[in-house]
């Protein structure tokens, strides 16, 4: 019952997250609207450690990224054409296109 409270969200990585914030690491999640999003890949030639193409249009991404690569991915965020990546801190502010 409380795991279906968490949505499937993994307790170790709740407290993971938990540690980081209270230790001042600034820990970032992003999330792309993949309906959204037209495969025009800016993204990938941004920041190619964190987005790639699987195929010709479906995207791929890693929703939790190093905090040292913030600034790619930002720019990368900033460069979609249709703004279908958003970038949130979970210390609760959130980043979109602006870097």
């Amino acid at each position: 019952m409380f795991e279906a409270d968490l949505n499937g969200y993994d307790l170790g990585r709740i407290e993971e997250d938990r540690y980081a914030v209270y230790c001042g690491v600034t820990l970032m999640r992003i999330v792309v609207d993949l309906n959204r999003c037209l495969g025009y890949a800016q993204c990938v030639f941004l920041a190619p450690d964190v987005f790639r193409l699987h195929g010709e249009e479906a995207l791929m991404y890693d929703p939790n990224p190093d905090d040292a690569k913030r600034l790619r991915v930002l720019r990368a965020a900033a460069a979609c054409p249709v703004q279908a990546i958003l970038v949130d801190r979970l210390d609760g502010t959130k980043g979109g296109a602006k870097s």
